[in-house]
């Protein structure tokens, strides 16, 4: 009995000093804006989500989703409390520009990799070494801005209005696309913002009709961006109207109804993967979450934005075997790198391109990534 006790004994004690030894769960930190004026991006995201493996590389994976309410305070709040109190891994997220600018200092000063949802290409510029921390999986607005400008001149638009949202994606729009514009000859006659909560364009709508433009691009995201196109639709502009890829979901056309047909945009291809040709070397890996995301949520409701937390997903299911082999889940050097990983990644197909990441470039996309849309009989209908 005594040797039985003795023995017993020291098989606890062996199971007490392997236990910190153990690995832990892998800890991922989901911030979305899956309320307020960004609620139609953000809930696909929040949908995606769900769809992410639970294990990789035979490691347990924790999601800690959190929604920001489309709100800059809230979601620095968020990021502060998946560093400080669940010492996650990873963060993914927010959904748009304003709020994944303002959680980079938060993550970068924590060492915490980040990947963003949102557009704005300040959100890894390498200018800032913060971004060492941070990458993203949407397209930048410099690579959809070349498409719009190359669409424009080769319809023969000589004169654009631009009216788009008063933060930091009108802004990083703004200054991008009349770069583009102004190099290829371009001119933008009216430059005008509203808030994404505005209910009245009115004044803006006006000014940018008395520069009579050949064509309008809005540059605004999720429904809010229907506002102008309809108040303008309303006043009588017959011109050319374009939207950027923050308007490629369902919602948008359910808002912006008739108003929105001719509309052209630049999107990623998962938005019409069914109408890519067979040859596209994304079109399998885009049809694949549209098929798994339509499954659940239905027919028809594959947007974009979905598909940038299931790149986010993809991305990771490619660092974390790298990661796991230098360090162990909730620590430190395990954080690195994964970071290193993230950075290291290359010819990574996801539903929107192929990513090639490198020390200078935390989004890895080419021309491979976007294609032009125009929406017709209410649909995404893609432009050979």
């Amino acid at each position: 009995m005594i040797k039985k006790q003795m023995l017993a004994g020291f098989v606890g004690a062996c199971a007490v000093m392997a236990a910190p030894f153990a690995l832990a769960d892998i800890s991922v930190g989901v911030n979305v804006s899956a309320t307020g004026p960004a609620a139609s991006l953000g809930i696909p995201e929040k949908n995606t989500i769900a769809l992410l493996p639970t294990t990789i590389a035979g490691q347990k994976i924790n999601y800690i989703v959190l929604d920001d309410a489309s709100d800059t305070t809230t979601a620095v709040k968020n990021v502060r409390k998946f560093v400080a109190e669940d010492k996650v891994d990873v963060i993914i997220g927010s959904t748009i520009t304003p709020n994944s600018l303002a959680m980079i200092d938060v993550a970068a000063d924590a060492e915490t990799p980040m990947i963003s949802m949102a557009a704005g290409a300040k959100i890894v510029d390498p200018a800032n070494p913060k971004v060492k921390w941070i990458f993203k999986t949407p397209q930048n607005d410099v690579q959809m801005s070349t498409a719009i400008v190359e669409h424009m001149t080769n319809a023969g638009v000589k004169t654009v209005a631009f009216i788009g949202f008063a933060d930091a994606y009108g802004e990083g729009w703004f200054n991008e696309f009349s770069k583009i514009a102004e190099a290829r000859k371009l001119h933008v006659v009216a430059n005008e913002r509203y808030n994404r909560s505005d209910t009245s364009v009115t004044g803006q709508v006006l000014k940018v009709m008395a520069a009579k433009p050949d064509a309008v691009l809005v540059a605004g995201s999720g429904t809010p961006a229907a506002l102008p196109q309809k108040v303008l639709k309303e006043k009588g502009y017959a011109g050319k109207f374009y939207q950027t890829h923050g308007v490629a979901n369902k919602d948008f056309i359910r808002v912006c109804g008739k108003d929105c047909e001719g509309t052209f945009l630049p999107a990623g291809p998962v938005l019409v993967a069914a109408q890519l040709p067979d040859s596209n070397p994304i079109k399998k890996v885009a049809l694949d979450y549209t098929t798994r995301y339509e499954k659940v949520q239905g027919a028809g409701s594959t947007s974009t934005f979905g598909a940038h937390a299931w790149d986010a997903g993809l991305l990771l299911q490619n660092a974390v075997p790298v990661a796991l082999k230098k360090a162990k889940p909730g620590s430190k050097e395990f954080r690195a790198a994964l970071r290193d990983a993230l950075e290291g990644l290359k010819n990574v197909t996801v539903s929107h391109g192929i990513v090639n990441m490198s020390a200078q470039d935390h989004l890895g996309f080419d021309q491979r990534a976007r294609v032009m849309v125009v929406i017709e009989n209410g649909a995404w209908k893609l432009l050979k």
